[in-house]
């Protein structure tokens, strides 16, 4: 008689194609509590369908369901909504917040599970006119807080919190359920700071010492080995490596995700272009922008023609609010000096006008429309500032769209930046977080900006992506000429990419240095403290 404990999850034989596209190919998984699985893979490699369909999201079925078998502790489980999956005590965190941004962090902590309180008019007329107990629902957020390891204020509402705090509200959230046996994590470190991420890993650590297993889904392959002791690589909707973490190692998990090598140590010899003589491309002075989270007070920053300038930092601090405020997304005061020629703040059309682009941290909100076509993501704006991809009838009184231009430069960038798709008429919603960023740099440059800002351009996406977005970055600048203006919360990407490096602390400039001084430097700049 065999008295071994089943696994608190089994996935079986799991396939799944999307109307005749196979995405996902006999997948096996196996986690016992406790365990921490990193999943890795390159996005559209299936990590996220794959989880999809553990979480019951309706999707799944609406699109023809699965096949294989899952069973939570030994017995076979079918989950055709995510209450289902929240009651056998499974918890996600998507890569796309959840959260109303109207309510605090204590509201949607225990959102749809409130506690309440009887009053006079509720006992007369039922539990539906109960009251809201707010001191309780405060005490149960505070202990999730707590169980997660990084305190945030359950009192602050969500739509004024920095972005890292909304991502530690999510994962507060799913502790404050009771009995959770298993929580998948899509990306909960790419909008984190290295102090919030590092929190992160140690609050992994207490879940998995509570017995509570975690699938952490994550292209910092570092933090794979500092808190998995189990790693699962997929490729092309298969699994293709499943081993102990001990037994591994990062590049064995780059290789095995991409089917390649992938070497960073060619960017360590390239000639940086810190021509002092060139031309001010742009001069932002006395710059301020009111963006929530953000703190721009007063940065002077002049960019050279044909550069790519880095702009760095901790969170809050400014970095991300600078492009936002000189595209004119947020209320900004200051002085914008563009080719000799002031640009009005406030006013984003101007800026586009300008032929100055911007690639947004926030692809879902500000980035794409979700529901169009990528042949409209990346043709749209040209055709509505410039009037590219058009035909002139009647002596240019009437325009309308050129479709074969419209579908040829669309397919361009589907070629040059390798964006997984069945074709250009997919919807931007239906492709991955990795593809739909590379959706993002194609509608900029197919405006043939002379000026780009791009905002994390690599957030969320796997080494193989981040690898190809940067040298797309780098070719553009160096063949057309475009100044870039790069924001990343990554250090070492900037090191690798950009030819000179701003550091903003404190809604300043705390200084600006080459790309090869040694992080030390930046990281002095960072927590110094500028008056």
């Amino acid at each position: 008689m065999n008295n071994e404990k089943a696994p608190l999850l089994e996935m079986k034989n799991i396939k799944k194609d999307f109307f005749g596209n196979q995405v996902l190919s006999d997948i096996n998984i196996s986690l016992k509590e406790g365990d921490v699985l990193g999943l890795c893979g390159e996005n559209g490699a299936g990590k996220s369908t794959l989880m999809n369909i553990l979480f019951g999201m309706e999707f799944i079925k609406e699109t023809g369901g699965f096949g294989g078998e899952i069973f939570i502790n030994g017995e076979k489980v079918d989950f055709n909504t995510p209450f289902d999956a929240i009651a056998a005590g499974i918890g996600m965190v998507h890569q796309e917040f959840s959260l109303i941004p109207g309510f605090t962090a204590a509201e949607n902590i225990v959102l749809n599970r409130e506690s309440k309180k009887k009053n006079v008019i509720s006992q007369v007329f039922g539990e539906r006119l109960d009251t809201l107990n707010y001191n309780e629902i405060t005490g149960r957020a505070e202990k999730a807080i707590e169980k997660m390891g990084f305190n945030i204020n359950p009192n602050m509402v969500i739509s004024d919190m920095p972005v890292g705090h909304k991502q530690f509200t999510e994962i507060a959230r799913e502790l404050s359920k009771e009995d959770m046996k298993l929580l998948i994590l899509d990306e909960p470190t790419a909008v984190l700071t290295e102090s919030e991420a590092q929190a992160l890993l140690d609050s992994i650590k207490s879940m998995s010492a509570r017995g509570i297993a975690v699938i952490f889904i994550t292209h910092r392959l570092q933090e794979i080995m500092t808190v998995c002791n189990k790693v699962v690589v997929m490729r092309d909707g298969l699994v293709v490596m499943d081993k102990d973490a001990e037994t591994t190692s990062v590049d064995e998990i780059t290789k095995n995700m991409v089917g390649r090598a992938v070497d960073d140590t060619a960017n360590a010899s390239r000639e940086l272009n810190l021509n002092e003589n060139a031309p001010i491309a742009m001069s932002i002075q006395r710059l301020w922008v009111d963006m929530p989270g953000e703190t721009v007070r007063d940065v002077s920053l002049d960019i050279r023609q044909g550069e790519i300038l880095g702009i760095g930092g901790l969170a809050g601090q400014g970095k991300l609010g600078i492009p936002n405020g000189v595209m004119g997304l947020y209320e900004a005061g200051g002085k914008v000096i563009f080719e000799g020629k002031e640009i009005p703040l406030n006013s984003p059309r101007r800026c586009l006008d300008s032929d100055i682009a911007f690639v947004s941290e926030d692809r879902k909100g500000v980035g794409l429309l979700l529901d169009e076509s990528l042949e409209w993501n990346i043709a749209f704006p040209a055709m509505q500032i410039h009037n590219k991809f058009l035909k002139n009838y009647l002596g240019g009184l009437i325009k309308w769209r050129d479709e074969k231009a419209i579908e040829a430069v669309t397919q361009q960038y589907i070629d040059e930046l390798a964006i997984r798709t069945q074709n250009s008429k997919k919807k931007a919603r239906q492709l991955s977080g990795g593809n739909q960023q590379k959706i993002c740099l194609a509608k900029a440059f197919a405006l043939e900006p002379k000026f780009l800002f791009v905002s994390e351009p690599t957030r969320g996406i796997d080494v193989g992506a981040k690898a190809m977005v940067l040298d797309f970055l780098r070719k553009r600048n160096k063949e057309s000429g475009v100044t870039v203006v790069m924001i990343s919360s990554e250090l070492e990407e900037l090191r690798q990419v950009c030819d000179r490096i701003a550091i903003i602390s404190g809604g300043k400039v705390a200084g600006i240095l080459p790309a090869t001084q040694p992080s030390e430097e930046f990281g002095k700049l960072m927590v110094s403290s500028v008056i």
